[in-house]
């Protein structure tokens, strides 16, 4: 017997378990429940003693050269299969979906960059805002009936902390450090205590405007929007200035666009009426120059402000807010470049 377990031990050494396959008959040989292996230890009773220890080594090595190889045929199988197949390089790779920028996204960038242009430069405000920032520097007097325009949302814990409603109080803390001139952008979330419809919500994004220097006119204003306008909308935008309120500037005044949508003939998305709202703005009044340290007698400005969402509902010709809060992959992936 211990002369059949050489010429075993022999046989796996020179075996070349080439692939898988190949292993797999090694083991059914050798290791499975009727393999020769099992044979071997049946006979072990029938050794005589003072052969024992050689026969018992030589079963072990049989054993150990048996499950090398097939651990050897195992990595070469795996090694194989990780190599590319032969590919036919002219052929176009796979289409992979890419994703892209959120429509308030590209709309916000694009409102920066056309601002850019005229020397704004970017400025972040806090989410998380005070009372005084909010509306008091801008010219909310404690119990004044304007804070009623905007719904807010009150910190229970402070009511002196709220979350902003515009993002005019990173204007006011960019004044409150910075001697004019002025020129900047505060883009950013804002919120509001309002029902969630089709046209309102109550989380949303504006940009704002600033720019304060000396002789800043309402000329300066309007002409600043009307290059906007036509740099966002097209070359044949007009815009229409309408007197309106707001305690922060005097004068104040919305401002239209014309429909892009029906070349101002009148539509639903214009209501008829040929002109899209887009805007707030005016004179940044005296007091809210005064309460930034700024000496209205000498320096004066103008402010605007405008809500993200509307302009790119205008502009994507979106009929429901909300949709931009969805995450509806079919809706966004209609903005891919």
């Amino acid at each position: 017997m211990i002369e059949k377990l050489a010429d075993f031990i022999e046989e796996v050494k020179n075996f070349k378990a080439e692939t898988a396959a190949k292993a797999e008959e090694l083991r059914l040989k050798f290791l499975a429940k009727k393999g020769i292996l099992n044979e071997i230890f049946a006979e072990f009773k029938n050794v005589p003693p003072e052969q024992k220890k050689d026969f018992g080594q030589k079963i072990n090595t049989l054993k150990q050269l048996v499950e090398q190889k097939i651990q050897e045929a195992k990595e070469r199988s795996e090694e194989d299969s990780s190599k590319p197949a032969d590919l036919d390089t002219s052929l176009p790779g796979p289409n992979i979906a890419l994703g892209s920028h959120h429509p308030i996204t590209m709309v916000k960038n694009e409102i920066i960059e056309i601002f850019g242009r005229l020397g704004f430069t970017v400025a972040e405000g806090q989410e998380i805002e005070d009372d005084y920032h909010n509306f008091t520097a801008l010219n909310f007097p404690p119990e004044h009936p304007a804070r009623d325009m905007q719904d807010t949302f009150f910190i229970e814990t402070d009511p002196d902390i709220l979350l902003r409603t515009h993002t005019s109080g990173g204007q006011v803390r960019v004044m409150e450090k910075q001697q004019p001139p002025i020129r900047v952008l505060v883009p950013g979330r804002v919120f509001r205590n309002e029902a969630v419809s089709a046209r309102s919500h109550c989380i949303f994004h504006q940009v704002e405007g600033l720019y304060i220097d000396k002789n800043v006119s309402f000329a300066d204003l309007k002409q600043t929007l009307m290059y906007f306008a036509k740099e966002f909308y097209g070359e044949k935008t007009e815009i229409r200035l309408r007197p309106s309120y707001f305690p922060f500037t005097e004068p104040s005044a919305e401002m239209d666009v014309s429909c892009s949508i029906c070349g101002g003939k009148g539509c639903a998305i214009c209501k008829g009426t040929g002109w899209l709202e887009i805007l707030g703005c005016g004179m940044v009044h005296p007091n809210v120059l005064r309460n930034c340290g700024i000496d209205p007698e000498v320096y004066s400005g103008f402010a605007f402000g405008m809500g993200i969402e509307r302009t790119a509902m205008l502009r994507y010709g979106v009929t429901d807010i909300r949709m931009f809060f969805e995450n509806d992959m079919k809706f966004l992936s209609r903005f891919k470049h």
